[in-house]
């Protein structure tokens, strides 16, 4: 998963011009995603899940018949920050390590946003689900279309 989460560090700036009159930047990294974690063999995947009002951005829940797999259910929350909310250009944030991008105060806000959300709707997917759910919450933040952090949500 790990690998998947960073390849659109890579890939956002090559689709940028063809969607960007059609999609907002944040609908734009959210499908960049699915698209790239879309399995419908083990997951009934959902973009906007209703939850009890809210909506989870995505969610990749594995199919009953293969709960014996060693699979994981998934709730990810995408955030978007735009270069002037974290007062950086494009080079500039291409230079910081993953720890720095952590470290950068917009980035640690949206992440906590995610953190929030993420365990809301674990709450709220619980209750709902009759199966017994193996639940990873990730949340993850794309700042602009040239970085991308993200998070493993420690469930409550």
């Amino acid at each position: 998963m790990e690998s998947l989460l960073y390849t659109p560090e890579k890939q956002f700036g090559k689709l940028l011009t063809i969607t960007t009159t059609f999609l907002s930047e944040s609908e734009f990294a959210e499908l960049t995603f699915a698209t790239m974690l879309f399995n419908d063999v083990w997951y009934m995947m959902d973009s906007e899940m209703p939850l009890e009002r809210r909506f989870a951005d995505l969610t990749m829940l594995i199919r009953s018949y293969f709960r014996r797999l060693p699979l994981y259910d998934f709730i990810i929350e995408f955030k978007y920050l735009k270069l002037s909310e974290v007062k950086l250009s494009g080079a500039e944030l291409k230079k910081l390590s993953i720890t720095e991008l952590e470290a950068l105060e917009p980035v640690t806000e949206k992440l906590k946003e995610a953190k929030q959300q993420l365990l809301d709707y674990q709450s709220r997917l619980e209750e709902k689900s009759d199966d017994r759910l193996k639940l990873q919450l990730i949340s993850v933040v794309a700042v602009g279309f040239e970085r991308v952090v993200w998070q493993m949500v420690a469930k409550q």
